[in-house]
């Protein structure tokens, strides 16, 4: 008998203590450049504030369209702030939650054991002598991933797009540009310098001036129809100098 209530007085500790850590998951939806930031950030959130982080990862157009057809995130981080823009017209993000939280640059990469020298960018720059003969150029869905439109508007304010459009192989999403970098399979890609800091395989052989394409911007938000509690405040800690010190350590610029 003694046995048993000492079970039942434990049990009924325990359960006194289960609401403290029984904070729903925050569902983040994140643009692919951001998984080693997101994740490690994740981490530090729910040691801080008792809620998990679980984010699902891909180019910002196809999240994008995912929250257009109803899908269950809680908090949207784009790499551009046309994504983010459309979703807000169709006010499927709480407005008033929008933060900008990370900047990028676009750099050019070569496989890292590749002997491509450095390149120059400048107004009419030709990429092709750096291909070889056949080698190709890897971008991010020039139409609508936010690193394919700044790569393609980056090339073509030096003049180079039309001379190396021929060569240029379009992925699904700015990781899977890098990867094709990565394997070898493309002689060239054009990425982001945090991207290009997470994967050893690549080297950097060149920075694209900030002048010739967009500035590049991470917007996040509360998803209008969330209910988690905590989407609002953890959109508003992307901000906070504990989150923009990771940020800064996977090669992220300050937001502006």
């Amino acid at each position: 008998m003694r046995l048993s209530i000492r079970l039942l007085a434990a049990l009924l500790s325990l359960a006194a203590a289960l609401p403290a850590f029984a904070a729903p998951p925050i569902t983040v939806f994140a643009a692919a450049s951001l998984k080693e930031t997101l994740d490690e950030a994740g981490v530090l959130y729910e040691r801080s504030h008792g809620a998990p982080v679980r984010a699902s990862y891909a180019a910002s157009s196809a999240l994008a369209r995912q929250i257009e057809d109803g899908a269950p995130a809680d908090v949207f981080v784009s790499a551009d702030l046309d994504w983010m823009d459309e979703l807000q017209a169709k006010r499927l993000i709480d407005a008033k939650t929008r933060r900008d939280v990370a900047g990028n640059a676009l750099v050019l990469v070569a496989p890292a054991d590749a002997r491509t020298p450095g390149i120059a960018l400048k107004r009419g720059v030709d990429l092709r002598p750096a291909l070889g003969r056949d080698g190709r150029l890897a971008l991010a869905l020039t139409a609508s991933v936010p690193a394919g439109k700044y790569g393609r508007a980056a090339l073509e304010s030096l003049g180079a797009w039309s001379k190396v459009r021929p060569r240029v192989v379009e992925a699904e999403n700015v990781r899977a540009a890098l990867q094709l970098v990565a394997r070898g399979e493309a002689a060239l890609g054009v990425v982001y310098a945090s991207d290009a800091q997470a994967e050893p395989r690549v080297r950097v052989v060149a920075r694209f001036p900030a002048s010739t394409h967009p500035r590049i911007v991470y917007p996040a938000a509360r998803i209008a129809v969330s209910t988690n509690p905590q989407a609002a405040a953890f959109v508003a800690w992307l901000r906070s100098p504990a989150a923009q010190a990771v940020f800064r350590k996977h090669g992220f610029l300050p937001p502006k």
